[in-house]
C-alpha cells in the first residue's frame, strides 16, 4: 500500500507539472521572451526549491486540518488518485484547473467515504481564500503594471529597457515556480505527510515529479494561459507573474492551499484590463472558471463514490 501511495503521489506531482507549469511559463513563453525548453529547466529548479524550503505548512493543513480524523492509507490513496484523474482530464482539454482544489475535494470526499467528519471551519476558510484569490491578484497586477511602467519609462535607452524587462520576466517566472513548489506541491503530498512520511523526502519526490510533468506534457495548458486570455507584452508579463507569485507565496507561508492557476489567471486579467476590457477573452475565462468549480466538486464526489465502491467489492 505504501508503494501505491508513493506512486499516486508521483502521479499527482506529474499532473501539477503538466497543468500548473503554465502558471510559471505561460506568460513569458506566450509573450515570446523565452523558449519553452529554457523555461522548463528554470521552473524545475525553483519548484524543487520551493517544495523543499516552504511547503511544510501547507502539508500540515491538508494532512491534518481538513478532516477531523486523520485519513487512513486507503482514503489517502483514493483522495490523491481522484484529484490526479480530474487534473489529467483538464490538462488534456487544455484547461488550467487547480490541483490544490482537486486535492482538497478529494480529501473531503475520501474523509466522508471512510465515515470521518470534515472540519467545516477550515474548509470555509480555504474556499473564502479561493474566491478572494483571482480578484485580489487582478487588482494587484493592474496597479503594479502602472507602477513598473512609471519607473521603467524613466529608462531612456531602448536596449537597456529591453534587457531590464527580459531579466524581470525570467526572475518573476522563477518566483512563480518557487511559489508553486511551496504551495501546490505541499498540497499534493499533504495527505501522505499525515501518515508520518518524512516531509523533506516527500517535498523532494513531489518536486521531481512536477519537473517531469513539466518536461513531458506541460505545453498544452501553457498555450491557453500565455495566449488564450489576452495578448501580453513583457511589462504585462512581469506585473502578472509578480502579483500571482506574491499572493501564492503569502498563503503558503500561513498554510492555506490556494490555486496558482487562479492567481495567475486573475493577474493576467488585471494587466489585460489596463488595455481595456475588450482585450480580455470572456469565453476563455468562462471555460476556466467552470473548470475551477468542477474540479473540487467532481474530485470530492468521485473520491466518495470510489471509496464506497471499493468497500462494496471488498477491495479494502
Amino acid at each position: 500500500m505504501l508503494i501505491l501511495l508513493l506512486l499516486v503521489g508521483v502521479y499527482v506531482g506529474w499532473n501539477i507539472g503538466a497543468n500548473d507549469t503554465a502558471n510559471c511559463m505561460g506568460i513569458p513563453v506566450g509573450s515570446g521572451l523565452i523558449s519553452y525548453r529554457k523555461m522548463v529547466y528554470l521552473v524545475a529548479i525553483f519548484v524543487v526549491l520551493g517544495a523543499l524550503f516552504q511547503s511544510h505548512q501547507v502539508m500540515e493543513t491538508i494532512g491534518k486540518s481538513v478532516a477531523v480524523s486523520p485519513l487512513n492509507m486507503k482514503a489517502v490513496f483514493i483522495a490523491m488518485l481522484s484529484a490526479g484523474i480530474f487534473v489529467t482530464a483538464a490538462t488534456f482539454f487544455k484547461v488550467p484547473v487547480s490541483t490544490s482544489q482537486a486535492i482538497v475535494g478529494g480529501v473531503i470526499g475520501a474523509a466522508l467515504g471512510m465515515g470521518s467528519k470534515v472540519n467545516i471551519g477550515q474548509v470555509v476558510t480555504i474556499v473564502e481564500v479561493w474566491v478572494l484569490n483571482p480578484p485580489m491578484t487582478a487588482l494587484i497586477s493592474f496597479f503594479l503594471y502602472h507602477l513598473l511602467a512609471f519607473f521603467l519609462k524613466r529608462v531612456r535607452l531602448v536596449f537597456l529597457w529591453d534587457r531590464i524587462l527580459s531579466y524581470l520576466v525570467i526572475a518573476s517566472g522563477g518566483y512563480v515556480a518557487f511559489s508553486l513548489g511551496a504551495n501546490t506541491v505541499g498540497t499534493s503530498v499533504g495527505p501522505l505527510a499525515a501518515l508520518g512520511i518524512d516531509k523533506t523526502w516527500l517535498a523532494l519526490l513531489a518536486g521531481v515529479a512536477v519537473s517531469a510533468g513539466t518536461l513531458t506534457y506541460g505545453k498544452k495548458v501553457t498555450e491557453t494561459v500565455g495566449k488564450g486570455i489576452t495578448s501580453l507584452d513583457p511589462l504585462s508579463a512581469v506585473a502578472a507573474q509578480l502579483s500571482a507569485a506574491g499572493a501564492v507565496n503569502f498563503f503558503a507561508s500561513v498554510g492555506i492551499p490556494v490555486s496558482t492557476s487562479q492567481a495567475i489567471v486573475g493577474a493576467v486579467i488585471g494587466v489585460g484590463l489596463v488595455k481595456g476590457a475588450k482585450t480580455v477573452s470572456l469565453r476563455k475565462i468562462t471555460k476556466i472558471v467552470i473548470g475551477w468549480i468542477a474540479s473540487p466538486t467532481a474530485a470530492a464526489l468521485f473520491a466518495f463514490g470510489l471509496y464506497k465502491g471499493f468497500e462494496v467489492i471488498g477491495f479494502f
